[in-house]
């Protein structure tokens, strides 16, 4: 454990959360500034974030909470704290956030150009609240961290939307909200099973009887199940990603997605390690399901975005199911997975909405010989598809085959999963066969390249992908550690 004369994690909530309440004051009468102010903020989080994350790792506590604040009492009769830290599940997510923050008010630059001071207000207070969601151990905390991202997130989809975008964001606001309900619910149930009561997670491991891990189980496979998504839960993300603005995609799928996956492994493993390992084979069946699915769909799609918010569905099956395996290489795999997928897919969605941008659509089917046309921005595509793709050139490709590693340790019969990879090689190739390689002279589009600062900011999202490869001990030296006392919970409860 790692203590510091400082409350960085604080910091890391409130100060995305100050700058987007002094925004509105600051730039009352001009916005000129504006991008820098809540770039300068997103980078003084990215530091932070660097610092923390560089100090568990050195000093191997991603086993343990780290940096911890607290408990202290907010309304003391109902067992709601402020306490928070950092292990080596949250640290990951917490940098991932960090830098995908900076690459969207950076990228927003070129995409959003109306009410700026509501959009980049709205962009801090997500990334404060979403580092709230990854640090809290009071389950009350969490949970209003929780709904605190739902708020932005339907109001980027509802205002800077696409033709459908009020339909879209209230499917969105119904789905994620009603399922952080029987999320609630759970954490409810859990604070009145132990003596004495507690929402605070440190209090209640361990102390869970079965019979009500099992019923939390089914609650948090509906409301973390809604948020990762898994089928059938998924329905609200195509509609929100088609009708999000770029930027927003790159948030949607990067980071909040990614607090699903996020809830299985802290609660269902941490709290819940015997009903995890009696009916682990129904959240890896899900998982399968999940990514299964999600491929064969993408693989039908003529708009190019609703094609990589079906990508997502797949590859979050892969946290699923490594989170359930009960092996280091799975868990670790799965949270090295949600790193990599919000880098690849970041770059993917903004690559749609640059794509949109200098052709006008994104019909997969109407875009002819990006080469020819846009050079930089069909090279950006191949290399965020190949990401996407899971080449091994990318860390992508490390950590998915850290879960197909741990599933097939569990059961050789999941090696029907190696299919994936080759579906999703499949329409990405497909994609790339018909927008970047085919002849331009049958486009009835004048296309328009990236200018320098556009593909710079872009060619930073590869940059944690081959560095994870090259060195990945970087994230599996904080995750492997977590990992372990995961597996060894689990191991009890089958014991």
């Amino acid at each position: 454990m790692i203590e510091l004369s400082f409350p960085i994690i604080s910091v890391l909530i409130a100060l995305p959360i100050l700058g987007a309440s002094l925004m509105p004051l600051i730039f009352k009468t001009s916005q000129k500034y504006i991008v820098i102010y809540a770039a300068i903020i997103s980078f003084i989080e990215l530091l932070l974030s660097f610092y923390a994350y560089r100090l568990i790792l050195v000093n191997g506590t991603g086993g343990s909470y780290n940096f911890i604040e607290g408990p202290i009492s907010i309304i003391r009769h109902f067992g709601i704290d402020y306490y928070v830290a950092m292990d080596g599940l949250s640290a990951p997510l917490v940098i991932i956030t960090s830098m995908l923050s900076l690459l969207v008010v950076i990228g927003s630059r070129d995409l959003i150009s109306d009410r700026k001071v509501l959009y980049y207000s709205l962009l801090l207070l997500f990334q404060g609240a979403i580092m709230g969601v990854f640090t809290s151990l009071n389950m009350i905390l969490f949970y209003v961290f929780w709904d605190v991202v739902l708020i932005p997130m339907f109001l980027f989809i509802g205002i800077w939307g696409g033709p459908r975008r009020k339909y879209a964001a209230i499917k969105f606001f119904l789905f994620t909200f009603v399922g952080s309900i029987f999320m609630l619910f759970a954490f409810i149930l859990i604070y009145f099973s132990v003596a004495p009561n507690s929402f605070n997670i440190t209090d209640v491991a361990g102390r869970i009887p079965l019979g009500l891990q099992i019923i939390s189980s089914v609650l948090f496979l509906i409301g973390f199940g809604v948020k990762l998504p898994i089928v059938p839960f998924h329905t609200w993300l195509p509609d929100a990603h088609v009708e999000a603005p770029a930027p927003i995609s790159v948030l949607l799928a990067g980071l909040l997605l990614k607090m699903g996956g996020y809830g299985f492994l802290r609660f269902n493993i941490g709290l819940l390690p015997e009903a995890s390992a009696q009916y682990a084979w129904v959240f890896i069946l899900i998982g399968v399901i999940t990514m299964f699915y999600g491929a064969f769909v993408a693989l039908v799609q003529t708009d190019i975005k609703k094609m990589i918010a079906l990508t997502s569905v797949n590859h979050m099956g892969f946290v699923i199911l490594g989170a359930f395996t009960g092996t280091v290489f799975g868990i670790s795999g799965a949270i090295f997975q949600m790193f990599t997928h919000a880098a690849a897919v970041g770059l993917m969605f903004m690559l749609s909405g640059y794509l949109h941008k200098v052709s006008g659509t994104r019909d997969i089917t109407v875009i002819k010989g990006l080469k020819f046309t846009s050079p930089r921005l069909a090279s950006l595509l191949v290399f965020g598809s190949m990401a996407a793709m899971a080449l091994p050139i990318f860390s992508s490709f490390l950590s998915e085959y850290m879960v197909i590693v741990g599933a097939i340790a569990v059961n050789p019969i999941y090696a029907v999963i190696v299919a994936i990879p080759v579906i999703t090689v499949a329409y990405f190739l497909w994609m790339l066969k018909r927008v970047v390689m085919s002849d331009p002279t049958t486009s009835r589009i004048r296309h328009h390249d990236l200018g320098n600062f556009s593909t710079l900011t872009l060619v930073l999202y590869l940059i944690p992908l081959v560095l994870t490869l090259v060195v990945p001990w970087l994230i599996l030296g904080v995750s492997n550690p977590i990992a372990e006392v995961y597996v060894n919970l689990i191991s009890s409860g089958v014991a």
